[in-house]
């Protein structure tokens, strides 16, 4: 079965031209003329993304997941295959209702007429993993069922184990190959499919976002559904049913009342929430995944649906961001290579002139726009792109995050074409670095280590008498070692002369004998 999936794979990368991406890269003479022969009668009027796409969606769900992975890695893909698998379009054919009833029941453990008031059989959608079904439960609450897809593990595993051969392939026989890292981005896509596969953890992304939204001072900003974790599982996910539109029709929100310059300044606060504060991240706000409510009590509120790709970024990436995009503005370009430096992510020895003059090449053109115009999504990609230069390997949670921002302009732009990205973003990078290194930040960070200080305070005066113990053992057992050293010191003196006068004595008696 495996060697008839490959030959179909196969099959359809000749169709659609892909074995060109592959051999015009070789540079060896049989690959030249490999590339005659599978060239001849083939003429393509599509571009190489396009192709790559067409071919993607041919091959089915897994690879369509894959493209749009790999459109993430715009660190080691072409810009031009990025854009198009972008447009990759998760939609395969629901698989039967049966199936979903009876995952739902096995994995829940109870009958499906005793855990849901109402069910509808009919799917509402379906994607490569799972489907989701509309349910009521018994106190009335509307919410969304999302099911697995049955046998995803095998599937997924066949294809995962031809990704890789085709990673080595690329990884040897490509000039460029080992700098793309084609089996690490493999490896990445089978965790993140596997962690796909499981729909808890999902479900804790959602809980966690909405609990970070829950906070009184972000009311209005974004709405999260609620999990409910009795029916939910590994294989089944039950949460709020969401009401909305969805946020790229632009005319029918306007229609219904809808501050759309708002809803665009909003857009890029909640992303700035999510990174500079919270350090967890929606990392797939596409339009199927935003909806904007037209409920009365939460009018014109971005609602966050699908959270099975999320991001994380520790307090020294946030510092990192808030500080690359600070200098960047301030034109301080010389700060921007040693931050590079100071991360480790450039060798220690590259030198900081030629760093500081290759980020002036890429950023300094931005300035030429007004600052309305000017994208912080391509201006980290810019940076990652010189950083590659001095063979900087880019951490993975970084070019999420530039995906997402790419993401988060592109709508809000869409929204409003004279949204000023750099206003709305400024007072975040500011306030975060205030709360860091002001007074503010110095007082929170008293407070976070005074629950160290009450185990600590009282238990003082006994480490100050054991530190002081152990420096006068030291001490005595430093007098000891001395005196041992002299004696042995001694003994070596009274050895060597032994030595001396049993040696004299030996020649003495040799001599007498001898003479």
């Amino acid at each position: 079965m495996k060697i008839l999936r490959l030959i179909r794979i196969s099959f359809i990368c000749w169709r659609y031209g892909l074995d060109e991406l592959l051999l015009e890269n070789i540079r060896h003479p049989f690959a030249a003329k490999l590339l005659k022969i599978t060239r001849f009668g083939r003429q393509y009027t599509k571009s190489r993304g396009q192709r790559l796409r067409e071919a993607l969606e041919t091959l089915g769900p897994i690879f369509v997941k894959f493209g749009q992975v790999l459109s993430t890695r715009r660190d080691v893909v072409p810009h031009d295959i990025a854009d198009e698998l972008a447009l990759l379009q998760d939609k395969v054919p629901p698989f039967p209702s049966e199936q979903a009833v009876a995952t739902i029941e096995q994995s829940l453990g109870k009958p499906i007429r005793e855990l849901f008031a109402e069910f509808e059989l009919t799917p509402h959608a379906s994607a490569s993993v799972a489907q989701v079904h509309i349910a009521y439960l018994f106190s009335g609450q509307k919410v969304a069922v999302k099911v697995l897809r049955p046998g995803m593990l095998k599937v997924i595993e066949k294809d995962i184990a031809l990704m890789r051969t085709f990673a080595r392939l690329v990884q040897r026989y490509i000039p460029d190959g080992k700098r793309l890292k084609p089996k690490e981005v493999v490896d990445e896509f089978d965790q993140y499919l596997h962690d796909e596969l499981d729909l808890q953890v999902e479900a804790a992304n959602c809980s966690q976002l909405r609990r970070n939204f829950s906070h009184p001072k972000r009311a209005g900003l974004l709405l999260v559904p609620e999990v409910f974790w009795s029916y939910s599982s590994k294989e089944v996910f039950t949460m709020e049913w969401m009401e909305g539109i969805p946020i790229n029709k632009v005319e029918e929100l306007r229609a219904r009342g809808v501050d759309i310059a708002k809803l665009a300044r909003m857009g890029v606060e909640i992303f700035f929430t999510q990174v500079f504060e919270d350090g967890f991240f929606h990392a797939d706000m596409h339009p199927g995944n935003i909806l904007v409510s037209l409920d009365e009590k939460s009018f014109g509120q971005y609602i966050a649906v699908d959270f099975g790709i999320v991001g994380s970024l520790s307090e020294f990436d946030k510092n990192y961001l808030a500080q690359n995009f600070l200098a960047f503005f301030q034109r301080d370009y010389r700060r921007v290579a040693q931050l590079h430096i100071e991360s480790g992510w450039v060798p220690a020895d590259t030198r900081e002139e030629l760093l500081e003059g290759a980020v002036r090449t890429v950023c300094e053109p931005h300035f030429d726009r007004p600052l309305s115009e000017i994208s912080l999504g391509q201006v980290l990609l810019r940076l990652f792109q010189t950083s590659r230069r001095f063979n900087v390997e880019i951490q993975p949670q970084l070019v999420l995050l530039q995906k997402t921002l790419l993401n988060i302009e592109g709508m809000g732009r869409e929204l409003d074409p004279n949204l000023d990205l750099w206003k709305t973003a400024k007072p975040f990078l500011e306030k975060w670095m205030w709360q860091r290194v002001g007074p503010k930040g110095f007082m929170e960070q008293l407070q976070k280590e005074s629950t160290q200080w009450a185990n600590i305070l009282p238990a003082l005066p006994r480490l100050l008498q054991q530190r002081l113990q152990q420096e006068n053992h030291s001490e005595a057992l430093l007098q000891t070692l001395t005196k041992i050293q002299k004696q042995q010191e001694k003994a070596n003196l009274l050895s060597a002369i032994a030595i001396g006068i049993f040696t004299v004595s030996i020649g003495g008696l040799i001599y007498y004998f001898l003479r």
